[in-house]
C-alpha cells in the first residue's frame, strides 16, 4: 500500500509541476533584472501585458520588461484583438455597421468571416502598409451569455439590452474587474424601446401602462377588458434569458411588484417573437422598437387623456415611458489602441448617423423649435391645476418661445435623486458638445420638472434643486471647455408641463425630468 500510495503522490506532483509550468506561461524581467513576475499571458494591448498571477490580475507595461515564454506575443507584428458578445438584438445589425464604418472611417480595409450565425470575426487590414492591425470577433446570442463570456475571460466587452445584475456585477469585481456599476464601466450605445404590438387587424390600438403590467401579470386575460374582442389575450416574449425579456419584468413588472404570468410563449430574438405576433389574432407581444416587423405598435395612453407613441423623437427625448437603453459594458482593464479608438468613435457624429441608418435611435443632440411643441403647451393648459397659475403659465410659455428644446433629455431612477442610465450616458454626451464648442455664445437654460404630488410650490423647489444638480453634472463633465463662451443657467417650472398622467409611476417618472432649452 505504502509503494502505491508513494506512486500516487509522485504521479500527482508531476501532474501538478507539469500543470503549473503550463499555467505560468510567461515570465516578464524588468530590464535590470531585478523583478520577475510569473502568469498567465491574458491579454496584450501591444502597449501593456495583462497577466494572471499568484497576487492577482497585472497589468504591466511592456516597454519595461522582457518577457520569455510560449505565450509571449511577437512584439513586431502585434495584432489587436477585441471579442464582444451578447445581446443579438445589437449584434445582428448595430455593431457590424459601425465596425465597418470604422474601418473605412480610421483607413483600413475588412474582411467579414462568419463561422456561423451566431460567430463573426472582422480582419481589420492597413490600406498604406497591408498588415492585418486588428481582430474584432462577434458572439451573438443574448445578455446573459454575453455576461457569462465577460466572467469567463472570453469577452472583452458585453452587449447587454439591461443594466447589469447585482450578481454579476458581484462576481466580477470579485474576478478582478472593478465595479461595473460604477463611472466608466458601462456606456449607452445606442436607445431602442419596449414596444407592445399586436397583430394588424386587432382592433385594440392603444393600452395604458398600467394595463400593459396587468396583462403580462395574468390580472387581465381577455380582449374585452381592452375594449377589443370577447377572446381569450395570449402573451408573447422573448426567452428569459434575454435582454428584451428581462427588461419587460425590470422596466413593466417590478415597479408596481408584478410578476410575469406563467402561460407566456417564449421566443428566441425579437425577430422571431414579431413574426409569431403577425399570424397570432388575439396575441400581444413586447418587442423592441427596432424589430417589430408587419406588427401593429400600440400607442401608450393614460385615463387624463395623455397619448404617447415609440417615436425616434419621444425615445430620444426619453418622454415615451418604455425607453431601453442599448449598453456596452467593459471591466476595468486596458483595451488595444485600436479597440479604444473604435469605442471612442462610436461617440462620434458620424457613428451617430450610421447608428440612426441602422434602425435605432443615436443620440446626437437635437433642437425641437417651439412650433413642434403644440401637444406639450396644450396640455400644461389643459391639465393646470388650481395651483398653477396663468402667470406662471404665461412665464413658462414666454421662456419657451424664445427657445428651442433640447433633444437631451434627464430623468431619475424611480424613487431616487440619480439619474438613470440614459441620462447619465446624456451628461456625457452634453459634455462632450460643450467641449466641442457646439453651443460657444448662447445661452443653455436647465429647466426642471415634477410630478404633481404634493404641492406646487414644493414640487418647484426640487425640480429646481434638480436642474441646478444636473447643470454641476454637465459642468464637472465638460473638463475642456471654455464655459466663460457660453451661458449656463436654471429655471423650474414644477408640475406645470406634464408629459403622461399622474396615474402610474410611470407616468409620474416621465414627469420628473430636467430639459434643455436653447436660446
Amino acid at each position: 500500500m505504502s509503494l502505491v500510495r508513494a506512486a500516487i503522490f509522485a504521479a500527482l506532483f508531476i501532474f501538478q509541476s507539469l500543470s503549473m509550468s503550463w499555467a505560468q506561461d510567461v515570465t516578464l524581467t524588468s530590464r535590470d533584472g531585478a523583478v520577475e513576475i510569473n502568469g498567465t499571458l491574458l491579454g496584450y494591448d501591444g502597449e501593456f501585458y495583462r497577466v494572471d498571477t499568484v497576487y492577482g490580475e497585472l497589468t504591466v507595461d511592456g516597454s519595461g520588461v522582457l518577457c520569455d515564454g510560449p505565450a509571449c506575443p511577437d512584439l513586431q507584428a502585434f495584432v489587436a484583438e477585441l471579442r464582444i458578445s451578447g445581446a443579438a438584438t445589437m449584434g445582428d445589425v448595430l455593431l457590424p455597421a459601425l465596425i465597418e464604418s470604422f474601418g473605412v472611417k480610421a483607413g483600413y480595409s475588412w474582411k467579414r468571416d462568419a463561422e456561423d450565425d451566431a460567430h463573426i470575426e472582422y480582419i481589420l487590414t492597413d490600406k498604406s502598409s497591408g498588415a492585418v492591425s486588428g481582430r474584432f470577433y462577434l458572439r451573438i446570442t443574448n445578455t446573459d451569455e454575453g455576461f457569462a463570456d465577460l466572467l469567463a475571460n472570453e469577452a472583452d466587452i458585453v452587449m447587454s439590452l439591461r443594466e447589469i445584475r447585482q450578481d454579476e456585477a458581484k462576481r466580477a469585481f470579485e474576478a478582478g474587474m472593478g465595479n461595473m456599476k460604477g463611472k466608466g464601466r458601462s456606456r449607452v450605445l445606442a436607445l431602442d424601446a419596449l414596444v407592445a404590438i399586436t397583430a394588424p387587424d386587432n382592433p385594440v390600438k392603444a393600452i395604458t401602462t398600467p394595463q400593459l403590467a396587468g396583462v403580462f401579470a395574468g390580472q387581465i386575460t381577455n380582449w374585452a377588458t381592452l375594449g377589443g374582442p370577447d377572446a381569450p389575450i395570449s402573451l408573447h416574449l422573448t426567452n428569459a434569458n434575454t435582454g428584451i425579456g428581462q427588461a419587460v419584468e425590470d422596466r413593466l413588472l417590478l415597479p408596481v411588484g408584478l410578476s410575469l404570468a406563467a402561460n407566456v410563449m417564449r421566443h428566441p430574438t425579437t425577430r422571431k417573437l414579431a413574426r409569431a405576433i403577425e399570424t397570432d389574432p388575439f396575441g400581444i407581444g413586447i418587442s423592441s422598437l427596432s424589430e417589430t416587423g408587419n406588427a401593429e405598435k400600440l400607442t401608450l395612453s393614460g385615463g387624463c387623456g395623455f397619448a404617447l407613441t415609440a417615436t425616434r423623437r419621444t425615445v430620444k427625448t426619453e418622454d415615451y415611458p418604455l425607453t431601453a437603453p442599448m449598453f456596452l459594458y467593459l471591466p476595468a482593464r486596458r483595451l488595444p489602441k485600436l479597440a479604444r479608438e473604435f469605442l471612442a468613435y462610436t461617440r462620434t457624429p458620424s457613428a451617430q448617423l450610421v447608428i440612426r441608418r441602422a434602425g435605432f435611435v443615436d443620440q446626437a443632440p437635437e433642437e425641437i423649435a417651439v412650433a413642434d411643441q403644440g401637444d406639450r403647451l396644450a396640455n400644461a393648459v389643459t391639465l393646470a391645476g388650481p395651483e398653477i397659475s396663468l402667470s406662471e403659465i404665461q412665464r413658462m410659455v414666454g421662456a419657451m418661445r424664445r427657445t428651442a428644446r433640447l433633444s437631451t433629455t434627464f430623468r431619475f431612477e424611480a424613487g431616487s435623486a440619480r439619474l438613470d442610465a440614459q441620462s447619465r450616458s446624456n451628461v456625457q454626451q452634453l459634455a462632450r458638445a460643450l467641449e466641442a464648442g457646439l453651443y460657444d455664445t448662447r445661452r443653455l437654460i436647465f429647466v426642471g420638472f415634477s410630478d404633481g404630488n404634493g404641492s406646487a410650490q414644493a414640487n418647484r423647489e426640487i425640480a429646481l434643486r434638480r436642474a441646478k444638480a444636473v447643470k454641476n453634472a454637465v459642468s464637472t463633465a465638460a473638463e475642456t471647455a471654455n464655459l466663460e463662451r457660453i451661458t449656463l443657467e436654471t429655471d423650474a417650472f414644477g408640475e406645470a408641463m406634464p408629459m403622461a398622467c399622474d396615474d402610474s409611476e410611470w407616468g409620474r417618472q416621465v414627469n420628473r425630468r430636467v430639459e434643455i432649452w436653447v436660446e
